[in-house]
């Protein structure tokens, strides 16, 4: 049986008289982008995602033995989501479907389904529906897939830049299959610009090209993983540079910064690369690495992150990471979100720098942090404490008579502004000091005064 591929070749119209010529082969270059047209057709042309498609691994020995079940792909742009579908159209005997989640609506996928349904109740063939930009779809429009995944009617193969357990639904999820592909390293990126110079039936080949390697190496490296970007700006060195006296385009490393455009950011707004960044910014001031963190700082404010979300989590790691072992961290962390709102971009990098490098060298305590969820996990817990009578509020008519007040000792009649005396009516202990910065200090005072308050309570029974 004849396999139908889900990306079947286009045909370029050819003037007559140049058949036998190479003219098609050109004009077919002029209309599709080089990254169209290295797409690989095998899985041995493929690159990168080793991690997956390694000889022996699942996917690969599914891809190969035609036993691909639902599949969710999910990774940056760039990174080979569309091209694994293009290999497994192309060896599938299934029946292949493709809808976008950008282009397609609710009618488009019932009329697959439909399809899809009367196939195999007739034929016995079955169908592999591929949606490209799965996320774009809503729930509802999700929801309408869920019927025929579950009763196999369709296996399902989506691609998504986005975090699936966050933009697909669940049951869509747990009934496929998630493989994450990641952004190709340099090495990939170099021998996939290497074989488009040397392929001359889809690549550059056909052209006299002489490539610097260094000048490869850069587009490797400034297009952060991504492949299709490298394979443009490769073309665009190629189609725009003037042939040498020998007849030889010569893309040089001048060439290729100027082929490629500015280092676009991996960061997506409300993906994994916000909240992936944003954790390692977090991380690195807990780890007392300055350097560290301000390349993550750097990066989303690169990327146009929201100044407001940065100082936010800066004043959160401030309490939390810091704490007492240094009291003026969370003091310059607000004011450093303070001073951004006022000043505004691009100055607001430099209070936010401030705070973070502050924060980062600063003598570290959790102990805030862990003594108010040891209190809140009591409170949650147990048997909620009455207020003992001597603290209760004594600042009306008859609290007296109740006896609210009676016995309170005033705190700044006693020396050292402290008197031994029970504020929470039982031995309750949550907050434990470190010997860290200012924390040691206080450490001392409160080891003082936690041993008279045992002994006063030990004389009140």
């Amino acid at each position: 049986m004849a396999q139908e591929s889900l990306f079947p070749a286009e045909k370029e119209p050819v003037d007559p008289a140049d058949a036998g010529s190479s003219s098609e082969t050109q004009l077919g270059h002029a209309i599709r982008p080089l990254a169209a047209r290295m797409r690989p057709s095998t899985l041995d042309d493929y690159v990168g995602q080793q991690h997956i498609l390694a000889p022996g691994l699942l996917l690969r020995r599914a891809i190969e033995s035609d036993r691909i079940q639902s599949l969710i792909f999910y990774g940056p742009p760039g990174t080979g989501k569309t091209s694994l579908a293009q290999i497994i159209a192309a060896r599938t005997r299934s029946k292949f479907e493709r809808l976008s989640g950008v282009e397609s609506n609710v009618a488009d996928m019932r009329r697959v389904l439909s399809s899809a349904v009367n196939r195999l109740a007739n034929t016995g063939r079955s169908t592999l529906l591929f949606i490209d930009e799965i996320h774009r779809f809503n729930k509802a429009q999700q929801d309408v897939l869920l019927p025929d995944v579950e009763s196999g009617t369709i296996r399902l193969i989506g691609a998504t830049t986005h975090n699936p357990f966050f933009f697909v639904n669940a049951p869509l999820v747990s009934r496929s299959q998630i493989f994450e592909l990641k952004p190709l390293n340099e090495e990939d990126l170099f021998d996939l610009l290497n074989r488009a110079l040397k392929n001359e039936e889809r690549g550059l080949g056909h052209m006299r090209i002489r490539a610097e390697p260094e000048a490869l190496h850069h587009l490797s490296r400034v297009a952060d993983g991504d492949a299709r970007k490298a394979l443009n700006a490769l073309e665009i060195a190629a189609l725009t540079t003037s042939p040498a006296p020998d007849g030889f385009i010569p893309i040089t490393l001048n060439v290729a910064e100027q082929s490629i455009q500015r280092k676009a950011i991996v960061y997506d707004g409300d993906g994994d690369a916000h909240y992936d960044t944003i954790s390692a910014f977090i991380k690195s001031m807990r780890g007392s690495d300055p350097d560290a963190a301000l390349y993550w700082l750097a990066k989303m404010i690169e990327a146009g992150e929201d100044p407001r979300f940065i100082t936010r989590r800066i004043m959160i790691c401030a309490a939390e990471d810091v704490g007492l072992a240094d009291p003026m961290a969370l003091v310059l962390a607000n004011a450093a979100h303070q001073a951004s709102e006022f000043v505004g971009g691009p100055e607001a990098r430099i209070p936010m720098a401030e705070a973070t490098i502050y924060i980062a060298t600063a003598h570290k305590s959790n102990t805030s942090i862990v003594a108010i969820d040891k209190a809140l996990e009591d409170v949650r817990k147990n048997p909620t404490l009455a207020v003992p009578a001597h603290l209760r509020d004594a600042h009306y008519k008859s609290a007296e008579r109740l006896g609210h007040g009676t016995g309170y000792q005033y705190a700044h009649d006693h020396p050292d502004h402290f008197v031994a005396q029970d504020y929470l009516g039982a031995e309750k202990r949550y907050y434990e000091p470190t010997d860290q910065g200012v924390e040691k200090k206080i450490k001392e005072r409160l080891e003082k005064w936690r041993a008279a308050t045992a002994e006063a309570r030990k004389g009140a029974k």
